[in-house]
């Protein structure tokens, strides 16, 4: 089956754009182009109630997208209590309010997974973006961020299951390389990964350590807003 993919309004909806190219009309509005680096944090379990908050926002459409089904509060209460994050990675993009505006989580796969019946240490990913977030390419870099923790998990493979309506998933992981597969509504890309490097894991490290102080600038000068806020208020 021919997966084709709709126009750059719908990859922007979920914070998917791609790379900037010539535009076709001399007309044509200008788009921002993906940044070079993004601060991900690295989520924990002190993080779940953040999870729960971002995924609540997120309309019905948005989330049968992100879960296969409208996915009421009940579920998603679940989906979040049931992170492994000894086993699991999750990674967040946060704003300047210390919103969580996308949230990408990294599945170990018990088994494996793989095309045409093979089985190879592969990693699930899953990514959501809020509407205040999208058209900064913010699904691109989870992805190239996931990529790189899958391959110093030990994955030999990122593997995405999705709907085949969801052509802006679909459409990232074709760029990189996956194979795709497709049963009805369903599809599922899998992209195989080369091993990890002293490199990779260097760079794990220092975005890191990176994304932690940028977190950290970001709650100061939160907090001296809000501490501003508060001494005009008692004038």
């Amino acid at each position: 089956m021919v997966v084709t993919v709709k126009p750059m309004s719908e990859l922007e909806r979920f914070g998917m754009q791609s790379i900037p190219g010539k535009a076709e009309r001399g007309d044509a509005p200008k788009r921002r182009p993906i940044p070079r680096w993004v601060p991900i944090r690295t989520l924990k379990a002190r993080h779940r109630r953040r999870i729960l908050d971002h995924l609540v926002q997120l309309d019905e459409h948005d989330r049968y997208l992100r879960f296969g089904s409208p996915a009421p509060l009940e579920q998603l209460s679940r989906y979040t209590a049931s992170i492994d994050f000894k086993r699991d990675e999750v990674f967040g993009v946060f704003d300047r309010r210390l919103r969580l505006v996308a949230v990408a989580h990294l599945a170990a796969l018990p088994g494996g997974a793989g095309p045409a019946g093979k089985r190879t240490p592969a990693m699930e990913f899953g990514v959501s973006v809020l509407p205040s977030g999208r058209g900064r390419g913010l699904g691109q870099r989870l992805f190239e961020h996931a990529i790189m923790h899958a391959r110093n998990h030990g994955a030999r493979a990122l593997v995405i299951h999705a709907l085949t309506e969801n052509r802006p998933m679909l459409r990232i992981a074709l760029r990189a390389g996956a194979q795709l597969q497709t049963e009805g509504a369903d599809a599922e890309a899998w992209l195989s990964l080369p091993p990890d490097t002293l490199g990779s894991h260097l760079e794990g490290s220092l975005l890191a350590v990176s994304a932690d102080l940028v977190f950290g600038i970001k709650r100061n000068a939160l907090r001296i807003q809000q501490w501003i806020a508060s001494l005009r208020g008692s004038l």
